[in-house]
């Protein structure tokens, strides 16, 4: 165990340090696994024993990080517990926790304070402890540090160190992964700078470091938020469009063709994943405390936020041209995940779209190849543990719509328009069959 700067930084150039990652889920894991395939010994830290016991035996749980990867990690450096204690003799600790939004849109920090209150009072002198998470700019410096300090008696600014570097984390992209995508660094002192730098520039492809973690803390909300605007700005213009006739696919794919000032962002049936569709609200949050408006945000959430209702009318639609009514109809759900060959469902706008039918009185099954069965999530536990239907059940299902929420690859999207009366197609991969109604 380290104690000094100059041990921490001899250690990080020697892989002699032991580094924590808090945290086993779409950022957390492939995060250790870079880092164990840096030569450091890893203890990964989670509350869920059935995580920690899958991958003590070499066991991915999540669909794009293969068993293999998991298994092919030297034993002898890596381990994984749900024992917080056992973090006294970690050097490092990288903390990869949820930050979601209350019912109200209000930051919700309880994952950080549990965390918090768990590594608190095993803090020892000279330890790194980054935060990961997206969160307001302040979270840091104003909520995490002094809660550690008050937890563990240190301070956080002279006996060990914090820092935040935002996560990036893409999952299943073909082109990045966590090792690959440069990472903003920042420290609560230079010295936290420098040990965190020293860390991540060993793991990951590039880092750039900052001036503070407030300003780290927000270029992360920046990122999402340039997203989060764009997507709303098709979508608006999609709804503009068809009123016009005109395909909304067909004037993105014309656009792209200029080569600069522009760049392609895509209509869908609502926002998904843990980041984009959460993360604006935090700095709409933190505005207010210095009495700002955030107008254009705020405008930008209502407008992806409305996208499900906006799609079920196109469906009800769709369905009264067939003479049906929602009422009474049995409707296929084509994708649960929120991103194309992902079985992630955070935050999936497939779940709104599944809700709100069944409450129009349509009788909705699903069908997913990366999603077989429905996980527990925190908003919609009543879908938990439903299973996937498959493409033979839907060719004999008799149903009378299948709404496409998730453009997967390899799935017979011809076919399921052959099986059903009509297609609600919100992800432009059904196109060219004559039953196709896109939303």
């Amino acid at each position: 165990m380290t104690t000094t700067v100059e041990a921490f930084l001899k250690g990080v150039e020697q892989r002699d340090l032991r580094v924590g990652i808090v945290g086993l889920g779409y950022v957390g894991l492939p995060l250790l696994i870079e880092v164990a395939k840096a030569g450091f010994r890893v203890r990964g830290f989670d509350v869920d024993e059935e995580k920690t016991a899958r991958l003590e035996s070499g066991e991915s749980y999540i669909r794009h990080i293969p068993s293999k990867h998991v298994a092919s990690l030297d034993r002898e450096r890596v381990d994984y517990t749900t024992d917080f204690a056992a973090s006294v003799d970690c050097d490092a600790i990288l903390i990869c926790v949820p930050t979601p939004l209350t019912q109200h849109r209000e930051p919700d920090l309880s994952y950080i304070l549990h965390t918090a209150d768990q590594l608190g009072p095993h803090i020892r002198p000279g330890q790194l402890i980054v935060l990961e998470s997206t969160t307001f700019p302040g979270t840091t410096s104003t909520v995490l540090a002094p809660r550690l300090s008050t937890l563990s008696g240190l301070d956080a600014e002279t006996d060990f160190h914090m820092a935040y570097s935002p996560e990036r984390e893409d999952p299943n992209n073909k082109d990045f992964s966590t090792g690959t995508i440069p990472k903003v660094v920042g420290g609560l002192t230079d010295v936290a700078l420098r040990m965190a730098s020293a860390i991540y520039r060993t793991v990951i492809c590039r880092t750039v470091e900052v001036s503070s973690c407030e300003v780290a803390e927000a270029t992360k909300l920046m990122e999402n938020i340039f997203r989060c605007v764009n997507i709303a700005l098709v979508n608006e213009l999609k709804i503009v469009f068809n009123e016009m006739d005109i395909d909304v696919w067909e004037v993105v794919n014309a656009a792209r063709t200029k080569p600069f000032g522009y760049m392609p962002f895509y209509p869908g049936p609502g926002l998904g994943g843990h980041c984009i569709p959460i993360d604006p609200f935090y700095l709409t949050w933190k505005a207010r405390e210095y009495g700002v408006a955030t107008r254009f945000i705020e405008l930008a959430g209502e407008i992806n936020t409305e996208m499900p209702n906006y799609v079920v009318e196109r469906t009800m639609l769709a369905l009264n041209e067939h003479e049906k009514t929602v009422r009474g109809s049995r409707i296929i759900l084509v994708g649960l995940s929120y991103k194309a060959n992902t079985d992630d469902v955070r935050e999936s706008p497939s779940f709104v779209l599944w809700k709100k039918l069944e409450e129009l009185g349509a009788a909705v099954d699903y069908f997913d190849p990366f999603c077989p069965e429905v996980p527990r999530t925190r908003d919609h536990p009543r879908f938990a543990g439903i299973k996937s239907k498959t493409m033979a059940e839907i060719g004999a299902g008799g149903y009378d719509a299948a709404l496409i929420a998730t453009g997967h690859d390899h799935v017979d999207y011809a076919a399921i328009a052959g099986s059903v009366t009509v297609v609600i197609d919100t992800r432009n991969v059904a196109e060219g069959h004559a039953n196709v109604v896109k939303a």
